[in-house]
């Protein structure tokens, strides 16, 4: 890594998860920081983020011990926070409905290969062992078999958010809210701060890139090619809604999971092409498909209770071009360091970690190893 001076200043750009964790992990080992944000804080992806954590399926090894340890960092928050309604381990089950049989199973053996905790129920279990499960799921709705995840959680990304900005601002951490588009500022070779619109500058000794799926774009600025395969995403929030759920639940039309308030939080992929991009830079839905989403989930909820979509959140989410995170220093432009992956729920507080770490001590951690942007080169 590029260290010829002593990190003590940090600007970060982007209010996320990703964003306001590392400015927290860097304000408890003794930076300065600044925090720039184009809108308002969590009011990008991380506000419409399922955010669900987990490690299912298959994936490398090094991505998986990586997404671990990012569970194990909200299981300890948790247990040091024992009365929070904005995270929950309740496990998760996932189906896909007639036919998948082979893929589930392959699915499972991917999960036990790494010793992810992981029940294939078969289709003619899958009744009675829901039961036991998450009653509050009905069993009716899963046509074939399915697999439960039981270490599985989730969270609320801006209640997470409004968490750490408490001590964030008690560290003495500095935020800049709708400040516009900033860049990434340059000198000599080496990164300085942040240039705001209109000509203010935010001068420090490292900055951070974590302005979701525009992270590409500002490094671009650069001269760096992120390849980017980010795509719209929309999460709804329904009213108060009646049910005990406690898993998170990924099927054929419908993801779900508990939100604080006695709420859901769902979405999917299906409507994706009828969301319609305003002339001011914005997006819509018909309100209909937002209520048919929402019928979806209730069909497979135990009692099919009336659910009613409170405020649907549509936007891009940051999906690198090869699915897997870009975390660390950028070796052409030193000092300025990224974070941009489509996992940020469950690498959240994990991600920040490391990076303050890397920031401050001028090491690369070997968890990231796999994960650095050159691997584009």
């Amino acid at each position: 890594m590029h260290s010829p001076v002593p990190v003590k200043h940090v600007a970060v750009l982007g209010g996320g998860i990703l964003g306001v964790s590392t400015a927290v992990h860097l304000l408890r080992d003794g930076a300065s920081v600044v925090l720039v944000t184009e809108a308002g804080v969590a009011s990008g992806a991380s506000g419409r983020s399922l955010a669900w954590l987990n490690s299912a399926g298959g994936r490398p090894e090094a991505y998986h011990r990586l997404r671990m340890a990012g569970i194990d960092r909200y299981r300890t928050l948790l247990a040091q926070h024992p009365g929070i309604d904005w995270l929950g381990f309740g496990g998760g089950i996932h189906w896909d409905g007639p036919g998948s049989g082979e893929a589930l199973r392959e699915r499972h053996d991917a999960e036990t290969s790494h010793g992810y905790a992981s029940r294939l129920l078969r289709e003619g279990e899958v009744g009675e062992a829901l039961a036991g499960i998450d009653p509050a799921v009905d069993p009716g709705s899963v046509a074939g078999p399915a697999v439960s995840n039981p270490g599985e959680g989730w969270v609320s990304l801006p209640h997470l958010i409004r968490h750490l900005l408490v001590e964030f601002r008690a560290l003495g951490g500095e935020l800049h809210e709708h400040a516009g588009k900033a860049a990434v500022a340059v000198e000599n070779g080496r990164t300085t701060g942040l240039q705001l619109p209109g000509g203010g500058t935010v001068r420090a000794d490292a900055v951070l890139v974590a302005a979701g799926a525009d992270t590409p774009a500002v490094v671009g600025e650069l001269g760096i090619n992120l390849p980017d395969a980010s795509d719209l995403a929309m999460l709804v929030i329904t009213e108060p809604a009646g049910t005990p759920l406690s898993s998170v639940l990924n099927t054929p039309r419908v993801s779900v999971r508990p939100h604080p308030g006695n709420r859901l939080a769902m979405d999917h992929t299906w409507y994706l092409d009828r969301i319609i991009r305003d002339p001011s830079g914005g997006y819509s839905i018909d309100p209909a498909t937002v209520q048919e989403l929402a019928d979806e989930a209730s069909r497979v909820l135990a009692g099919h209770p009336a659910l009613h979509p409170a405020e649907y959140l549509i936007g891009r989410k940051p999906v690198p071009g090869d699915g897997l995170p870009v975390l660390g220093e950028l070796e052409s432009a030193p000092g300025c360091f990224v974070a941009f992956t489509h996992s940020g729920a469950t690498l959240g507080l994990i991600a920040g970690e490391l990076l303050a770490q890397e920031i401050l001590t001028g090491r690369r951690h070997p968890m990231l190893a796999e994960f650095r942007a050159e691997r584009f080169s």
